[in-house]
């Protein structure tokens, strides 16, 4: 069986949807040279034409991309850092997003925006740490936010090939995360995962988060029975799945590593408690109100949702129904 790295399974679905249709093509920043390490590769295999370098200008080839797929062609965008769709939320929302809408369904416009390396990455401070898949799962731009190598290529194919705009969000966090994996297949768009079955209490976890959330189930076993859920899909998202989680444990606590006021966990926790009673509070780990990661690496770690804070929720939601 294969191992594969989260990293290399997003340049593979990126190579085969380039193979499979003539009408993607990649375009980004500094995506010819593969600056980072996703792209690698793939302007020498396919030409320059379908892998374009962009001049310094994210509203400009954000838009020019919305046009090529007005016109047929089905584009994706790179961008290195996730605060640059800060830049280009009008392109991607106003434009691209509600055109279908605005037409009747007359046109679509299937363009694909890929972060690789989303989040924290230690010393990248305030400007280039962001995580704002809140945002696009607010104004409802499909949403997705991988965890494993193998949801990275499975979700990001289906993105490419989805008619309506797609965020992928791929946490810095997960990018280095190596699997095992025996069959690469696209993943569909609104199905979470349950990465691990417990009795007790589920745990929501969104990203890269998913392997510290295993991580703290595996130290809890001997207490606490814990249910890990990976909604994948932020928008849509996987209610149902959740809801059939939460009936069974009774208790939920969600890890985002989002900002909490207005987070996706608030949302989460509210979807969940208006369809079911719980055994105790829900609970949520998350970055701070307003949170902007510092660039001292100790400040870093500080204001990101951890491990000992998810093991601590735990313990309070069991108290709390005992």
């Amino acid at each position: 069986m294969p191992r594969l790295s989260y990293r290399r399974a997003l340049t593979r679905a990126l190579a085969d949807e380039l193979a499979r249709d003539e009408t993607v093509f990649l375009l980004g920043e500094d995506v010819q040279v593969g600056a980072s390490l996703v792209t690698t590769g793939l302007a020498k295999r396919f030409g320059t034409e379908r892998v374009r370098d962009t001049p310094l200008s994210e509203q400009a080839f954000t838009s020019f991309a919305t046009g090529a797929a007005l016109a047929g062609l089905r584009p994706v965008i790179e961008f290195q850092i996730p605060s640059l769709l800060f830049l280009v939320f009008e392109q991607i929302v106003n434009h691209a997003h509600k055109f279908p809408l605005m037409t009747g369904g007359q046109c679509s416009v299937p363009v694909t925006y890929l972060v690789p390396g989303s989040g924290s990455r230690t010393g990248w401070a305030g400007q280039h740490s962001d995580h704002p898949y809140s945002l696009f799962a607010h104004v409802g731009v499909v949403t997705v936010v991988p965890a494993t190598p193998a949801d990275a290529y499975g979700l990001l194919v289906t993105a490419i090939r989805h008619d309506d705009p797609v965020v992928v969000f791929a946490p810095a966090g997960a990018m280095d995360v190596r699997d095992d994996v025996a069959d690469l297949e696209p993943v569909p768009l609104g199905r979470g995962r349950v990465h691990r079955f417990g009795d007790d209490v589920t745990v929501v976890a969104i990203g890269h988060l998913v392997h510290d959330a295993l991580a703290v189930a595996e130290e809890l076993a001997g207490q606490v029975s814990v249910e890990v859920f990976d909604p994948r899909t932020l928008y849509p998202f996987d209610i149902d799945g959740l809801t059939e989680s939460v009936a069974r444990t009774g208790r939920l606590v969600v890890l985002d590593d989002g900002n909490r006021s207005c987070g996706i966990a608030a949302e989460i926790i509210a979807s969940v408690v208006e369809r079911i009673r719980l055994l105790a509070p829900p609970r949520r780990v998350t970055r701070p109100d307003g949170a902007v990661l510092p660039f001292a690496p100790a400040l870093d770690r500080a204001v990101q949702p951890s491990r000992e804070q998810l093991a601590t929720a735990i313990h309070l939601t069991m108290k709390d129904s005992s």
